[in-house]
């Protein structure tokens, strides 16, 4: 689907500008405990003309065919651009935490790395984490491993979406 960068998108977003929009999809996990699991997957980038994306993805258990059945999971942030290809992220979940991500944009990659993973004291248990997003043959893919208090950084959830027509 084409995408069209908006009018007033700030000039330091234009290394962002094709995440912008809504994105749905599937996607695979796989976690110590929890065994293997598929989820559904709604992805919204949006700008207001200030110079950062604002993130909600949710999360949803899904049927055999791919049908949403109950919320999984969810998190919002905003996404923040530097000059120099840089960018800082900022998320936080309602399952007690709050991330601060650094990385690089490099065209339509961007790799992530946790700076700070703070919990509230009834939280899950996470302690840091990488994620790499990236615009392959025009869908948004993405990785997301994590690391636990008694496990190592490893994969735990990956997915493939597509862009949705605007509303």
């Amino acid at each position: 689907m084409a995408f069209e960068i908006p009018d007033n998108l700030h000039p330091d977003l234009m290394g962002l500008a094709w995440m912008i929009g809504r994105w749905e999809g599937t996607g695979k996990g796989k976690w110590p405990g929890e065994g293997e699991f598929e989820y559904g997957q709604q992805v919204d980038f949006a700008h207001n003309g200030g110079p950062y994306l604002h993130y909600l993805s949710q999360t949803f258990e899904v049927d055999p065919e791919g049908k949403a059945l109950k919320p999984r999971s969810m998190e919002t942030g905003f996404w923040r651009p530097k000059p120099n290809g840089e960018v800082e992220v900022v998320m936080c979940s309602p399952e007690g935490w709050s991330e601060v991500w650094v990385g690089k944009i490099e065209g339509a990659k961007i790799e992530l790395t946790t700076d700070a993973v703070v919990r509230t004291s009834s939280s899950t248990d996470y302690t840091a984490g990488q994620r790499l997003y990236g615009n392959v043959e025009h869908d948004l893919l993405w990785a997301f491993d994590r690391a636990t208090s008694d496990q190592p950084l490893q994969p735990y959830m990956w997915a493939r979406l597509q862009r949705q027509p605007a509303a």
